[in-house]
C-alpha cells in the first residue's frame, strides 16, 4: 500500500535488542497499513527509564538530541513504540518551552533544540491515523475470536497532561483495534496497573509480584492471550514467567503477545515476519485455537462439466 502518513521512527534501545520482534512487527505492520517510517540517523538512548531520577537537564538533553536529529530530517513527527520512549520526548519538549530550562540545557548539545517535534505512539498513530475500521477492512485472516485481556501499563496514557491520548483511566484504544482484527477483548480492570516496570532489576519481588497479579487476573476473566503495547512489561510478563512461578507458587501458561504481532497475523502476514519465535511463553495453544475456528478460504464455483 501506498503511504498514507508518514513519521520519523524512534526504535529506542529495547527494539534493537531485548525487543527485537517488537521491531519487525511494527515495520511489517506499517508496510500493509500504509504508514511510512523513516529511522531517526544517528539516535541514541533517551534515558528511559532512570535518567530523569538522576538529573533532570540531563535525561532533557538526552531526549532533545534525538529531536534535532527528527528536525534534521525535515520532519515535525517522530513515533515509538514504547511508552516509555514517547513520555520521555514529549516530556523533554514542554520542558525546553521554558527559557531557562532549555537555555542550560542546550549548553550540553552540539546542537540547539528549538522545539516544535511531536512524539506520539505507534498505538496512537495506528488508532487515530489510521483506525479501527480502515483496519477491519484490510484484514486477511481474522483473529476468530480469540478472548485477549489488552494491557496498556502505566505509561502509554499517563499522565494525560503529557500522553495526551486516550482515557488515563480506561483506555480502549487497543481493545478497539483488536476488536477490529476479530480478536475479543475482555473487560479487564488490570489494564493500566503497573507491572514493576524498571524496578525489576533493583527489586525482583516487586515485577514477580505485580506481573503476577496481572496475569492471575488474566486468566480469572478467561483470557486465551495478554496484549500489550510496551517492551517492558512484555518484558515483566514474559521472560519473567519462571520468576514469577517461583514467587507466586503458580505458573500461568497465557502468552503475551505485542498487539502489532496479532494485527500483523490479522493482515495476513507469518509468524517469521511478526517475530513470533522470539516469545518465551509459547503462543502455540493459542495460535491453534484461531486456526481451528477460522473457515478455509471459499474455493471458487467450478463449472459443471458436460456430459
Amino acid at each position: 500500500m501506498s503511504p498514507q502518513v508518514s513519521y520519523a521512527y524512534y526504535p529506542g534501545c529495547s527494539l534493537h535488542a531485548s525487543s527485537a520482534d517488537y521491531d519487525a512487527s511494527v515495520v511489517a505492520v506499517s508496510r500493509v497499513l500504509g504508514i511510512e517510517l523513516a529511522e531517526v540517523p544517528d539516535w541514541t538512548c533517551c534515558g528511559s527509564t532512570p535518567a530523569h531520577n538522576i538529573d533532570s537537564r540531563l535525561s532533557a538533553a538526552l531526549c532533545a538530541r534525538n529531536l534535532v536529529q527528527v528536525r534534521k530530517m525535515g520532519r515535525d513527527q517522530v513515533t515509538s513504540p514504547c511508552p516509555s520512549c514517547v513520555a520521555n520526548l514529549r516530556t523533554a519538549d514542554m520542558k525546553m518551552a521554558h527559557k531557562d530550562f532549555a537555555e542550560s540545557t542546550n549548553r550540553l548539545l552540539d546542537e540547539p533544540y528549538s522545539g516544535g517535534v511531536t512524539a506520539k505512539s505507534f498505538l496512537q498513530i495506528v488508532y487515530e491515523d489510521i483506525g479501527p475500521q480502515a483496519l477491519k477492512e484490510l484484514v486477511r485472516k481474522p483473529l476468530a475470536g480469540l478472548k485477549v485481556a489488552a494491557y496498556y501499563g502505566c505509561l502509554t496514557t499517563r499522565p494525560t497532561h503529557v500522553m495526551a491520548f486516550d482515557s488515563e483511566e480506561n483506555p480502549v484504544s487497543m481493545d478497539k483495534l483488536l476488536e477490529a482484527c476479530g480478536a475479543k477483548p475482555l473487560e479487564f480492570s488490570f489494564k493500566t496497573e503497573c507491572c514493576g516496570a524498571s524496578m525489576a532489576v533493583p527489586k525482583k519481588e516487586a515485577a514477580t509480584t505485580l506481573s503476577g497479579k496481572i496475569l492471575e487476573l488474566a486468566e480469572l476473566i478467561g483470557a486465551e492471550a495478554v496484549v500489550v503495547a510496551c517492551p517492558l512489561c512484555q518484558m515483566n510478563l514474559d521472560l519473567r514467567r519462571g520468576q514469577i512461578a517461583a514467587a507466586t507458587g503458580q505458573y500461568s501458561p497465557l502468552p503475551v503477545f505485542y498487539f502489532t504481532q496479532l494485527i500483523g497475523l490479522a493482515l495476513g502476514l507469518s509468524k517469521e515476519e511478526l517475530g513470533i519465535a522470539k516469545l518465551c511463553v509459547s503462543p502455540a495453544k493459542a495460535l491453534e485455537k484461531m486456526a481451528a475456528k477460522t473457515p478455509p478460504p471459499e474455493q471458487p464455483e467450478r463449472p459443471a462439466k458436460e456430459i
